[in-house]
């Protein structure tokens, strides 16, 4: 895709589900990645799958929630790439659980990778955007970023944080920097496998028999990137046709 081809992009939580599947659906348009999370073995598989397609990808181990190595992925975007044109904040944590249970520590978990994180991989590409005079965050939010269901409410607060930076970014663009916030709802990926609490789990596992394929959301980011730089798709809430909430 013209708008898509050469852009270089950058993809946190790449390593799976919604970023694993937006990776190889950019690197198919002609996009060059840097992909970014924890786990180095699956990281170099999926750049390995990637380079074999004839795609260009490489990554850096990435823990979102340590600010100097955000710094570092974007230094090393830029040393590889030259430039920064999309960044993809996809990493997330979705740990579910009653206020009652005091599940501290999650929470903790869930402002440092949700929130914090998301801000630290926006304040390392924002001045290399600036320069450019051009870029585009992505924001991964949540339907839980527009309603707040018990169980999920400090979730809920994480992701509706997510839409409030997204729509800062926008309104502090200067018609320089597209900002789109993407709010999933129930999507086939990893994000159940982090809920301690067992009666919790049990109704996601319910609400996500109907969950849609990683690619649904991978289709709607190429839609955003691929618009003529005078359109910013803004705001997207993708459902299973079947979800209530």
């Amino acid at each position: 895709m013209p708008n898509i081809k050469d852009k270089v992009v950058i993809i946190t939580g790449a390593s799976s589900g919604l970023g694993e599947a937006t990776a190889r659906r950019l690197a198919k348009n002609g996009a060059k990645l840097m992909l970014a999370a924890r786990r180095e073995d699956s990281l170099k598989e999926l750049v390995s799958d990637i380079q074999k397609d004839g795609g260009i990808a490489k990554y850096q181990v990435t823990d979102v929630t340590d600010r100097s190595q955000v710094e570092a992925l974007a230094k090393a975007t830029h040393q590889a790439y030259e430039r920064i044109d999309v960044l993809v904040n996809n990493a997330g944590l979705m740990p579910l659980s009653p206020l009652d249970e005091k599940k501290v520590d999650e929470w903790d978990k869930m402002v440092d990778v949700n929130i914090k994180g998301v801000l630290y991989a926006v304040a390392a590409v924002l001045p290399i955007m600036r320069q450019q005079k051009s870029g585009h965050i992505i924001n991964l939010s949540s339907v839980a970023g527009h309603k707040v269901f018990p169980g999920g409410t400090v979730y809920c607060a994480t992701k509706f944080a997510v839409k409030a930076i997204s729509e800062g970014i926008r309104l502090e663009s200067n018609g320089e920097i597209r900002s789109t916030n993407i709010s999933p709802g129930a999507v086939d990926t990893e994000l159940t496998n982090t809920i301690s609490h067992e009666e919790t789990a049990k109704n996601v596992n319910k609400m996500y028999s109907v969950a849609i394929d990683s690619d649904a959301i991978a289709r709607a980011i190429t839609f955003a990137i691929e618009q003529p730089e005078d359109v910013d798709v803004n705001e997207m809430i993708i459902r299973p046709t079947k979800q209530e909430l």
